[in-house]
């Protein structure tokens, strides 16, 4: 797969999972066993939504594509200590291992990206 056409994947992929933490994040809390965080998950929401249109209207993706990898390790930060916190470990555990991925596909493709458009 190109740089491009992965780039376009993860702009859609940001939406999507922008969408659901800015419509849902009461159920998304509840998912990871979270007591706080709700206005914060809205926030990494627009956050994804944002980079998620960035990486789909523009010509060269390729800053957008690394404000996903910043982004993510915003996600890994905040979700460090809900493993400590959560009761739902499992599910805590499951969310690391899915940003953990993107962070690998993110920085997969900003790389390429950069190849491409240096």
């Amino acid at each position: 797969m190109s740089a491009l056409k992965l780039a376009k994947a993860l702009g859609w992929l940001s939406i999507g999972l922008g969408l659901s933490e800015l419509m849902a994040p009461g159920a998304l809390a509840r998912f990871l066993g979270m007591r706080k965080g709700i206005g914060l998950l809205r926030a990494y929401g627009l956050r994804e939504i944002a980079a998620g249109i960035g990486i789909l209207t523009r010509d060269n993706p390729t800053p957008w594509v690394r404000a996903r990898v910043a982004g993510d390790l915003l996600d890994l930060a905040s979700l460090g200590p809900a493993l400590k916190q959560s009761r739902r470990q499992e599910n805590v555990r499951g969310a690391l291992a899915f940003v953990l991925g993107a962070t690998a596909m993110d920085a997969y493709c900003a790389r390429r990206l950069g190849e491409l458009h240096a």
